[in-house]
C-alpha cells in the first residue's frame, strides 16, 4: 500500500471536456434556504430549491478554477472565454420569471482589460427567445453585455479574464427584504440541450484512472450538497475505491423546517426530507448502484443548532445547551427525548427507503452516538426528559474527568449508557420495520469514549447494551489519535473495545482521517498508516474519511502489487558466510566542475545504501550449497532478508526523541557522528532480545513493545521532556543484487572466489 500527495502538475494522462459540462456545476446559497444541483443527461441539469425568505438567492456556479474535484481529475483552469458560445434551454417553475425585474441574472465576476476587478450582470431575458419561463438562451462571451435595458443601459462585459459566473435564482415574491416568504416555496429549473461551441470552449481534464486498491470511501452529505452525484462519484470511482461507500447524511441540510417566532425548526410536516436533499440523495443512489457501489447511510444524533427544538438537546446540570466547536454550532440530540429520538427514526427510514428503492441492500449506521462532554468535563445528562428518565433529581456530576467519582455519579453513568444503547437499538429496529435484512453498524469514536482522563466515562458512552450481536458492525475511528502520532493509544482503544462489546474482527469496519485544515496535510502520512494496520489486522473494510479532504489535498491511495512485508522473509542470512563478507557504504553525490576548477557537489542520499559482497566468506562446498539453497528460497532478487553486517551490527544509547504526553511511537535510530551534520540511519530489524528501552537512562522492562517497522510503542505516553532512548543489535535488510548466480564448480576449488553481492533494501519503517 503506498500512497502520493498529488497536484495539478501531476496530471500525466488527459482528455477533454467541454465548458459548461452539466456535471461540473455548482450551487451556493443561505441558511435557511436549500437547494440541490443533480445532473439529468449528458447535456442537462436540474436545480431543486426550497425557498423560506423573501431575500433568498441561490446561485447556479461555474467556476473558471476547478476548486472541487481531485488534482488528478480537475479540468484547466482558462479564465479566458472569450471565443465560446453558451445556448441552453431554460425551464422553470417556481422562480421569478425571465422578463421581471428581479429575474435570472448572469453574474460574470472576473477583470477588466485593464486589470481591474469587476462583475457584469446580464439579464439573461435580453438573451432569450421563447416564453419567460420557457425560452431558449444563446450566450456569445465576444458580443455579451451586461446591463437591464439594452441598448440603453448596454455595459460590455469583456470575457478574457473571469473568476467564475453563476445564475441567480430566487423565489417568486423575491423582494430582497430579509423578511419570511408568506409560505415556503418549492421551485425547481432546469437547463437542458446544453451547447457550447467556439474555439476556447474544449478544456483539458485529468483522467487517471487508479486500480482498485481495496479500501472504500466515506462521504457526508453535508460537505457535498452543493455538487453534483455524478462529480462526487466519479472521484470516488476513478481515484480507486469500491465496495460500500459509508454516506453520512450530515446534520445541517437534510430537514424540512417549519417557522416559529421568527426561527425556523426541523419538521416532519410534508415529509422527514426536504424536496432538494431527497432529490439528490435518490440520483447518488441510482448512481452509486449503477456503479458497482453498495451504499451504507449513516445517520448521528447531531443536528444543526439553530433549527433544533430548545427541549430535544442534551444539557449541563447548568442548563446550558450541549454545543459543539463548530461556527456556527451543531448540537446534541438527547436520546431519552421520545421526540426528538421519533424524529431520527424518521429521519432513517426516509434515507433507507432511497437506497432500497435505487437497488441497493438495505444497510445504516448510527454515527458516533454518546452524552456530550464540554470542554471543562461537565457531563451534558440534564435535559428535562433525560433528568425524568432518572428519576427527577440525578446527582450532579460536575467533572467527568474528576478522580474518585462517588458511587452515585458512576450509577449515573451506567443509567446514562442504559439510555443511550436503548436509544440506538430502537433506531436501528426503526429501519429494520421496514427491511428485516438491513445491516445495521454502530460508529464508535475513541478518543472522546476512551478519554483517559476520564476512565468511568465508558459507563455512559460505551454501554455493554452495544455488545455483539446488538449491531451488525461496530466501526472505529480514532483520527485525534492518528494525527498526533499516538498509535499507543489507538491499540489500547481497538483492544478496549474487542474486550468490552465483542466483535470479531470480520464484524469491524475502521474509518482513517481526516484532515480537517490543509495546512496539516502531512497528516496523510499517519493516516495512511493507520489504515495499513486496519488492514493486516483483516476487518470486514477500511475506509478513508472523508472525501472532500482526499480531492482537496491530492491524497492518492494506490497498491504497489504487494505490501512490503509480503517483499520480506523474516530469516537471517548465513552467519558463518555472512562474517567474512566485504563492506561498501555508498552515496548518491553528482559533483560539477566548473571552467575555474572549483566543485559544485550535490549529495541525493541523506544517508549511505550499504552493498556486501558475500563471496568472500565461502570456504566450502558445503557453504556454496548453503548460499544456492537461500539464493533459491528467496527466489533470486525478489525476496528481501536479515544480514547481519560484521562491521556496523549495534548500537547504544541512541536517543529516539523527548516525550510529549501524546505520542507513544519513537523510531529506532542509529547516528553516525554528531551535530547537526550527524548521519541519522533508521533501523527497520532490529534483534528483539538485545533491545533496551530507557526513559530519562532508566532502563524500563515494561511499558512498552517493539512494534512493526523497528520503532518503541509505549503503552502510556512518556510525560513532557522525558528523552527516550534504546540499545540495540540490529540487521541490515538487503537483498540479491541479481536474480542470477553464476558459480563455476572447478574454479571455486581451485581457489576462484565468486562474486555475491547483496544489496541494502530502503523500508518504510511507517513513521518517518
Amino acid at each position: 500500500m503506498g500512497y502520493s500527495l498529488s497536484t495539478f502538475a501531476d496530471q500525466q494522462q488527459t482528455s477533454t471536456l467541454k465548458r459548461f459540462d452539466p456535471r461540473f456545476w455548482a450551487i451556493n446559497f443561505p441558511r435557511p434556504m436549500m437547494a440541490a444541483v443533480t445532473t439529468t443527461g449528458p447535456h442537462s441539469l436540474r436545480v431543486d430549491l426550497q425557498f423560506y425568505r423573501a431575500n433568498d438567492l441561490c446561485g447556479l456556479i461555474w467556476e473558471a478554477e476547478d476548486k472541487v474535484d481531485h488534482p488528478l481529475l480537475a479540468y484547466e483552469t482558462a479564465r479566458d472565454f472569450r471565443g465560446s458560445a453558451l445556448k441552453f434551454r431554460w425551464q422553470a417553475q417556481g422562480l421569478l420569471p425571465l422578463d421581471a425585474i428581479n429575474g435570472p441574472t448572469l453574474t460574470i465576476e472576473g477583470r477588466d482589460a485593464n486589470g481591474v476587478a469587476k462583475s457584469w450582470y446580464v439579464r439573461l431575458w435580453n438573451y432569450a427567445v421563447g416564453a419567460p419561463e420557457d425560452a431558449v438562451i444563446s450566450l456569445d462571451f465576444d458580443a455579451v453585455e451586461g446591463g437591464f435595458s439594452l441598448p440603453t443601459e448596454a455595459d460590455p462585459v469583456w470575457a478574457g479574464d473571469v473568476d467564475r459566473m453563476f445564475i441567480s435564482l430566487v423565489p417568486n415574491g423575491f423582494t430582497d427584504v430579509d423578511v419570511p416568504l408568506a409560505a415556503p416555496l418549492s421551485a425547481t429549473v432546469e437547463l437542458s440541450e446544453i451547447v457550447c461551441d467556439g474555439a476556447s470552449s474544449v478544456l483539458s481534464i485529468g483522467d487517471v484512472l487508479v486500480p482498485p486498491h481495496g479500501l472504500s470511501m466515506a462521504t457526508g452529505y453535508d460537505d457535498s450538497y452543493n455538487i453534483t452525484p455524478e462529480r462526487l462519484l466519479w472521484n470516488i470511482e476513478r481515484l480507486g475505491y469500491r465496495g460500500v461507500i459509508n454516506h453520512y447524511v450530515g446534520m445541517s441540510h437534510y430537514f424540512r423546517l417549519e417557522p416559529l417566532g421568527g426561527g425556523y425548526y426541523v419538521s416532519l410536516a410534508g415529509g422527514a426530507l426536504n424536496a432538494p436533499c431527497a432529490a439528490w440523495h435518490a440520483d447518488f443512489a441510482a448512481r452509486a448502484k449503477a456503479h458497482g457501489f453498495g451504499l451504507m447511510t449513516s445517520l448521528s444524533f447531531e443536528l444543526f443548532d439553530a433549527h433544533c427544538w430548545n427541549d430535544w438537546k442534551q444539557r449541563t446540570f447548568a442548563g446550558d445547551p450541549a454545543l459543539t466547536g463548530w461556527v456556527p454550532p451543531s448540537t446534541l440530540l438527547s436520546p431519552a427525548h421520545v421526540g426528538a429520538m421519533a424524529y431520527l427514526q424518521s429521519v432513517a427510514r426516509a434515507f433507507v427507503q432511497i437506497a432500497v428503492d435505487a437497488g441497493h441492500a438495505p444497510r445504516f449506521q448510527i454515527g458516533e452516538p454518546w452524552w456530550w462532554i464540554t470542554t471543562d468535563g461537565r457531563p451534558c445528562l440534564y435535559d428535562e426528559a433525560a433528568k425524568s428518565a432518572f428519576g427527577g433529581n440525578p446527582v450532579n456530576i460536575g467533572n467527568v474527568r474528576a478522580t474518585n467519582l462517588s458511587q452515585a455519579k458512576k450509577d449515573l453513568l451506567d443509567a446514562s449508557g442504559v439510555i443511550l444503547a436503548n436509544a440506538t437499538l430502537v433506531l436501528a429496529g426503526a429501519v429494520k420495520l421496514d427491511h428485516p435484512s438491513c445491516e445495521t453498524a454502530l460508529l464508535v469514536y475513541l478518543p472522546t469514549v476512551l478519554d483517559d482522563a476520564a476512565p468511568e466515562l465508558a459507563r455512559a458512552n460505551v454501554p455493554l447494551g452495544w455488545a455483539a450481536p446488538a449491531f451488525d458492525i461496530l466501526q472505529l475511528e480514532d483520527y485525534d489519535w492518528v494525527t498526533t502520532g499516538n498509535t499507543g493509544a489507538s491499540k489500547r482503544g481497538v483492544a478496549i473495545m474487542n474486550a468490552r462489546l465483542g466483535y470479531p474482527a470480520g464484524a469491524q469496519h475502521y474509518l482513517s482521517g481526516f484532515v480537517l485544515n490543509a495546512v496539516d496535510k502531512a497528516q496523510w502520512r499517519l493516516i495512511h498508516d493507520a489504515a495499513r494496520v486496519a488492514v493486516r489486522r483483516q476487518i470486514a473494510a477500511t475506509y478513508i474519511w472523508a472525501i472532500p479532504q482526499v480531492l482537496r489535498d491530492g491524497y492518492t491511495h494506490f497498491d504497489e502489487g504487494a505490501d512490503p512485508v509480503d517483499a520480506f522473509d523474516d530469516v537471517q542470512f548465513p552467519i558463518s558466510i555472512g562474517q567474512a563478507a566485504e563492506v561498501a557504504p555508498g552515496f548518491s553525490t553528482s559533483i560539477v566542475t566548473t571552467a575555474s576548477g572549483h566543485e559544485q557537489r550535490n549529495s541525493a542520499w541523506a544517508n549511505g545504501r550499504m552493498r556486501f559482497d558475500v563471496g568472500t566468506g565461502l570456504r566450502s562446498e558445503e557453504d556454496l550449497k548453503t548460499l544456492l539453497n537461500f539464493f533459491r528460497a528467496r527466489r533470486g532478487a525478489a525476496k528481501a532478508f536479515r544480514f547481519r553486517d560484521p562491521l556496523d551490527h549495534a548500537a547504544t544509547g541512541q536517543v529516539l526523541g523527548v516525550g510529549d504526553g501524546v505520542r507513544t511511537r519513537f523510531a529506532l535510530v542509529k547516528f553516525y557522528g554528531a551535530g547537526a551534520e550527524a548521519e541519522q540511519r533508521r533501523i527497520t530489524r532490529p534483534e528483539p532480545a538485545s533491545i533496551v528501552m530507557m526513559l530519562d537512562g532508566a532502563p524500563q522492562a515494561s511499558g512498552w513493545a517493539l512494534g512493526a517497522g523497528g520503532a518503541i510503542e509505549c503503552v502510556m505516553p512518556p510525560a513532557p521532556g522525558v528523552i527516550v532512548s534504546a540499545s540495540f543489535a540490529f540487521d541490515v535488510p538487503v537483498r540479491f543484487a541479481e536474480d542470477s548466480l553464476l558459480v563455476d564448480l572447478r574454479t571455486f576449488l581451485a581457489g576462484d572466489v565468486p562474486s555475491v553481492a547483496l544489496i541494502e533494501v530502503r523500508e518504510d519503517g511507517g513513521d518517518d
